[in-house]
């Protein structure tokens, strides 16, 4: 019997509620890889697993043997032929709108307020920021944004996390204003504000990251400044991170 880890393995610490353990750790092998690595040894799966390399070596032959990964001559591994069929399933029935929408849905549920997704659009020096998709408050003193409204990207928290984490800015040139403000935001990971783009209106954004890190949108929270409550934070925040890596 394999002697028990003194640690718990990637996938133990963070395990599927009501899953299965060994479908979690053989895919923990799978998330091992990383884009700038074409194979990996044994020992070096089981480092960044955590699993017992006579573990990781049973897995590792059923993921074989399903083609997800291959054995290399020189002992290695690297992904197989089933994982590029089943990226070429995925990319041919990707929908960011039913990835996104249920997400500001969820959102508007849980505050009461209007949930939007900005994206950068545009070229410098003519960028600006694209509202794509846009869920209203059940309130009827709500601001009035809609999906396709093009709005700039140095004013309102939407515009201001996507110039802080690299999606560029427009014609206009940073000031040093902006710039500690951007700062700010890569620090704390997201931003609130009170009348930055329009007075009266308060906002909440964090930004979403495509799977190689860079920023992919903005999460925004949009509400009258009377209505602001800074516990909404943490449920952009959440939303944010739902939407990362599953919106390339």
């Amino acid at each position: 019997m394999p002697r028990k880890a003194q640690t718990p393995s990637v996938a133990d610490a963070n395990a599927a509620t009501g899953g299965t353990a060994a479908v979690d750790r053989a895919l923990s092998l799978l998330a091992a890889f990383r884009a700038d690595e074409a194979a990996l040894s044994l020992a070096e799966l089981a480092e960044r697993t955590q699993l017992h390399k006579s573990t990781a070596l049973r897995l590792l032959a059923s993921l074989e043997h399903a083609h997800l990964l291959q054995r290399l001559d020189d002992g290695r591994y690297a992904l197989g032929g089933e994982v590029a069929r089943l990226h070429g399933i995925y990319t041919a029935t990707f929908s960011l709108d039913r990835v996104v929408m249920p997400v500001l849905r969820h959102l508007v549920a849980a505050t009461g307020e209007s949930a939007a997704y900005h994206v950068r659009q545009g070229q410098a020096p003519n960028q600006t920021r694209l509202c794509l998709y846009r869920v209203d408050s059940p309130h009827p003193v709500r601001d009035h944004i809609r999906a396709g409204d093009v709005l700039p990207l140095h004013k309102g928290t939407g515009g201001r996390v996507l110039s802080a984490f690299g999606a560029g800015d427009d014609s206009r040139k940073p000031t040093a204003a902006d710039k500690r403000i951007h700062a700010r935001i890569r620090a704390d990971g997201f931003m609130t504000s009170v009348g930055d783009r329009l007075a009266e209106v308060a906002g909440i954004s964090a930004p979403v990251f495509h799977v190689d890190g860079s920023i992919a949108a903005s999460v925004t929270l949009t509400m009258p400044a009377h209505r602001f409550d800074e516990r909404h934070v943490a449920r952009v925040l959440e939303a944010a991170r739902r939407l990362s890596a599953r919106v390339g």
